[in-house]
């Protein structure tokens, strides 16, 4: 049985299309990246499945229950974690309790106090490398630290499912690197599913997702394994705009 299962979603807003029937599954500990141009629907569909917007047509369907109209509340402490391509922390609370905010309202939040979350979030911090910033306010921290910090906040969740929104846009190709091989070691540990959302960094997309799925117009083009996808004429087309051989050797 498949972690995530979508059945012809499709979402519109008046007139416009932004998902279009589009089905998918995803197992596991399974590493996906969603790819395509401005526009192509990859964030509308990343609300869908975490419930800021219901589909208006279609299914959605995680650890073989039936979602779909499950507000994004009660999503988070099924095992579904999130991070937004622009941080939301809570800005005047330390980095520790922001992280802690994460286990609170995840997978096993109903088993931890604040206490337990508070410790927790310590050993998450220890790992995505901000403990010279624990109890910094979230508000002055770089972007890329808050970004990191919202990574720990959602791996603090202990999500089974991981949707990242360009989390790692802006970073360092050093950064992103090491970023992805953190990633990997913890979901291989855990046995998380990553569903990356990326847009201009393909050295994540190369290095981490087992998968690509590339959406065009709000439809799904391709689904297949990351080389195959990236080398298809249509990617080519509509969102790489040379050979995957060209764009992978500036990386």
């Amino acid at each position: 049985m498949a972690l995530l299962r979508l059945e012809d979603v499709t979402k519109r807003f008046g007139g416009l299309i932004a998902v279009d029937q589009v089905s998918l599954t995803i197992d596991r500990g399974e590493f996906v990246g969603i790819v395509g141009p401005n526009g192509s629907g990859k964030t509308t569909l990343f609300n869908v499945i975490s419930g800021v917007f219901y589909p208006d047509a279609g299914r959605v369907f995680f650890n073989g229950a039936d979602i779909t109209r499950m507000p994004s509340y009660k999503r988070a402490p099924l095992g579904i974690g999130r991070t937004f391509q622009i941080p939301r922390p809570f800005s005047s609370a330390t980095v520790r309790e922001n992280v802690a905010v994460g286990a609170m309202f995840g997978s096993q939040g109903r088993h931890l106090n604040v206490e337990k979350s508070l410790a927790f979030a310590d050993e998450v911090i220890d790992r995505i490398g901000l403990s010279k910033h624990r109890e910094k306010s979230a508000g002055v921290l770089t972007p890329v630290e808050k970004k990191l910090m919202e990574i720990g906040r959602a791996l603090a969740m202990r999500p089974k499912l991981l949707l990242m929104d360009e989390a790692m846009a802006g970073m360092h190709p050093s950064d992103i690197d090491h970023m992805v091989a953190f990633l990997i070691t913890v979901a291989k540990e855990e046995g998380i599913a990553i569903v990356a959302m990326v847009e201009h960094i393909m050295r994540a997309v190369v290095n981490m997702a087992e998968t690509v799925i590339v959406l065009d117009h709000g439809e799904k083009i391709v689904d297949a394994p990351t080389n195959e996808a990236l080398n298809d004429p249509r990617v080519v087309d509509v969102y790489l705009g040379k050979a995957h051989g060209e764009a992978h050797a500036e990386y």
